[in-house]
C-alpha cells in the first residue's frame, strides 16, 4: 500500500499539444517542472534527503508551473497549493512538493489548477508557483519529485543530475514493479 493510499484511503491548461510529444513511454515519468535535475539527498529538509517519504530526485525550477508527469488521478491535493500526489493507472503514486518549507506559506505564491479527484493528462497544469515570492519568503523553490509507493515500484534508467528537463516533454525516469 502507497503513501497516499496511507494516508488519505484512496481543468488546467496543457503544455501540449495533445499528440504523442508528452509520456512517451508506457513507464515513464516526465519532468513536472522545467529546470535542471539534483539529488534528492542534496535537499535541505532530511524527510525528502533521506528518502523517507520515497525515492527520486529534485528539480531546481526555472519555471513555476507544474504539470502532470503522466496520465493518472490527482489523489491529494494540499489545501495550501504547495504539493500534489498524483496515482496513475498503474498504481504509481507520485509525491510533487514544491520547494521546501513551503507549507508554512498558507498558499501565498500557489495557485491551484485542479481539485482532488480529478483526472489528469501528461502535460495538463496542476499547480503555477510564483517562484520570486517563494524566494521573498526566504523558502527555497527546490522541487523533489517522488514514488512514494516504494515498495511496489522502483525507479529505474534516471535522468542524470544536472540535466536540464522541460515540463511534460522530458523523461525523468522509467518505473519498473519492485
Amino acid at each position: 500500500m502507497g503513501f497516499f493510499s496511507k494516508l488519505f484511503g484512496g481543468s488546467g491548461k496543457s503544455c501540449c499539444s495533445g499528440e504523442s510529444e508528452c509520456c512517451k513511454g508506457p513507464a515513464g515519468i516526465m519532468a513536472p517542472l522545467t529546470g535542471e535535475v539534483v539529488e534528492l539527498t542534496e535537499t535541505e529538509d532530511p524527510v525528502f534527503a533521506e528518502k523517507m517519504m520515497g525515492d527520486g530526485v529534485a528539480i531546481m525550477p526555472q519555471e513555476g508551473v507544474v504539470v502532470a508527469p503522466f496520465d493518472g488521478e490527482v489523489v491529494t491535493l494540499f489545501p495550501t497549493g504547495h504539493a500534489v500526489g498524483l496515482k496513475n493507472k498503474d498504481g504509481v503514486e507520485l509525491l510533487i512538493h514544491v520547494g521546501i518549507d513551503t507549507v508554512h506559506l498558507e498558499g501565498k505564491g500557489f495557485v491551484k489548477k485542479v481539485e482532488q479527484g480529478d483526472k489528469v493528462r501528461c502535460g495538463q497544469a496542476l499547480i503555477e508557483a510564483d517562484l520570486e515570492t517563494i524566494k521573498a519568503a526566504g523558502k527555497k523553490v527546490v522541487t523533489p519529485v517522488i514514488v512514494t509507493n516504494g515498495d511496489a515500484f522502483k525507479i529505474v534508467d534516471q535522468v542524470a543530475v544536472g540535466t536540464r528537463v522541460t515540463a511534460g516533454l522530458s523523461e525523468l525516469y522509467k518505473i519498473e514493479k519492485a
